[in-house]
């Protein structure tokens, strides 16, 4: 058996199996980083695991079917909040431009931030519930005791009584969990003027 220098061709083709592999594991990294905002924007498009849409314009027609939109609301662990819907349901026509509220209190001594994720249920409604302004979009910063009243405008898409995975859908449930931002957006990012607000008690 030969002990000598390892064949130039074995080293060359050793130095091109780690590059490759260094390689797919960065490559691996970055998608994993990137994964999140990826299957995000996908939900978002597509209403995918009954994630609502965001337009940015009002409802144009209106549809004769009634449906029950009930509300729901959460907090996450590490979030000292009061978080509660104004109306725990409301009947609403297909293509109806609604206007919803819920109430949040921060029942801590010092300032805190919350994001709220949201989705709704049964899954096949994302794709027709439509939000045209809601406080999920941005990050809410409530200062100690304080009390905020926030809107949600929205509509369902009157198609989904003629989408065959939509047809049968009387009832929607819109489910919102708060949960702490440790690291909150600078107050320079609020929203500007015009855009929604909460509304401080």
């Amino acid at each position: 058996m030969s002990t000598g220098t390892q064949n130039p061709d074995m080293a060359r083709r050793h130095r091109r199996v780690a590059m490759a592999c260094a390689v797919f594991a960065v490559g691996m990294v970055g998608l994993a980083y990137a994964s999140v905002p990826l299957y995000r924007l996908f939900c978002q498009v597509t209403g995918f695991a009954g994630t609502p849409q965001r337009v940015d314009h009002a409802s144009s027609a209106l549809g004769d079917r009634i449906i029950t939109v009930r509300y729901d609301a959460n907090v996450g662990p590490g979030l000292s909040w009061d978080f509660v819907p104004e109306k725990i349901s409301q009947d609403v026509r297909v293509g109806e431009n609604t206007l919803a509220f819920y109430k949040v209190t921060n029942r801590s001594t010092k300032t805190t931030v919350g994001s709220a994720t949201f989705n709704v249920t049964p899954d096949q409604a994302g794709g027709f519930f439509n939000k045209m302004e809601c406080f999920c979009f941005t990050e809410q910063r409530l200062e100690p005791g304080e009390s905020l009243d926030m809107p949600v405008s929205f509509f369902i898409d009157p198609a989904i009584v003629k989408d065959k995975d939509g047809s049968w859908i009387r009832n929607i449930t819109l489910s919102y969990t708060f949960y702490p931002v440790d690291h909150p957006k600078a107050r320079a990012d609020a929203p500007a003027a015009g855009a929604t607000q909460g509304i401080v008690r």
